[in-house]
């Protein structure tokens, strides 16, 4: 069964205070050397038939529509090549 990866993150230019608290805390808890935290989300669909052109233009379309937010986020589709005949 094919699965496709939907990565959503914030656009550059728009503030993130999930991950600057993360970014925060990393010192605190013993990490040291990482300068900057971006928080997302991962959804993984697992596509029911062969995954076609049209299949995947659905999908792009649906995380452009229900998936993300595009006045203030990204999405990236991803076809998990394990996945692949």
């Amino acid at each position: 069964m094919p699965r496709v990866v939907v990565s959503v993150m914030p656009k550059p230019e728009i503030l993130d205070p999930q991950g600057k608290a993360v970014q925060h805390a990393l010192p605190k808890l013993g990490f040291d050397g990482i300068s900057d935290v971006r928080q997302g989300k991962r959804f993984e669909l697992e596509v029911d038939g062969e995954l076609t052109d049209a299949r995947l233009q659905e999908i792009h379309d649906l995380a452009e529509k229900l998936l993300s937010n595009p006045v203030i986020e990204d999405f990236e589709v991803v076809v998990h090549e394990d996945t692949l005949p």
